[in-house]
């Protein structure tokens, strides 16, 4: 089942077996998130092209990073970073994060999706770590309801969204600080042990302990 989403923001050289565990698990994600440099970077790296082209080959979706400060970085600054995950690396999909979740930031993101669509994004994943205004689920194909630790995750379980376009698969969850046995119950999810300052130097448990 093709439900990992991964956002593993390490330099390929600094773990190298873990890029390998990611290829190996390719029947199992339903993507990675590319993150040279808070987004592209300023230039090419070629160990990043190198991974998203191995990643590729293997059928997993590479989706390229971009921040965009909950709707206050310039649309243009956003694109930039889609075309250069695109040109410089094959990202052949696009991970939003800090994507505000109020009704009226729609009209930007409605932009922002349209823009992603066409510079080659065939799938669209937005991080608001919240559940959204439900508008928002006709702009992506993934949205990100919760993003946090797990002690939060388990103890405040999220409600599911009220709308009848509510599917499983339309939503995921990233948790870290989890431990090993701990599960996502989104259909689409990431459950890590790292923690704070830097939760996403870590592979999920479930490929931690496959390696």
């Amino acid at each position: 089942m093709k439900n990992l989403l991964v956002p593993f923001y390490e330099y390929p050289a600094e773990r190298p077996d873990a890029r390998e565990a990611l290829v190996r698990a390719a029947p199992r994600l339903y993507g990675v998130v590319l993150n040279p440099g808070s987004g592209s970077g300023t230039a090419p790296d070629p160990a990043f092209a190198a991974v998203s082209s191995r990643l590729r080959a293997a059928g997993v979706r590479v989706l390229g990073y971009a921040g965009t400060d909950y709707a206050r970085r310039p649309h243009a600054a956003v694109l930039q970073d889609l075309l250069r995950h695109r040109d410089w690396y094959g990202a052949d999909g696009a991970f939003l994060d800090q994507v505000a979740s109020e009704p009226d930031a729609l009209p930007h993101y409605r932009r922002l999706a349209v823009a992603a669509r066409a510079v080659g994004a065939a799938t669209l994943v937005l991080n608001h770590g919240v559940h959204p205004d439900p508008g928002y689920l006709g702009l992506a194909d993934v949205l990100v309801t919760f993003e946090g630790a797990w002690d939060t995750y388990r103890d405040a379980p999220e409600a599911p969204p009220r709308t009848a376009a509510h599917t499983p698969g339309r939503f995921c969850h990233l948790v870290y600080a989890a431990p090993p046995a701990a599960a996502f119950t989104a259909g689409t999810g990431c459950a890590v042990p790292g923690g704070l300052p830097h939760p996403w130097g870590a592979l999920p448990h479930a490929l931690e302990a496959a390696r």
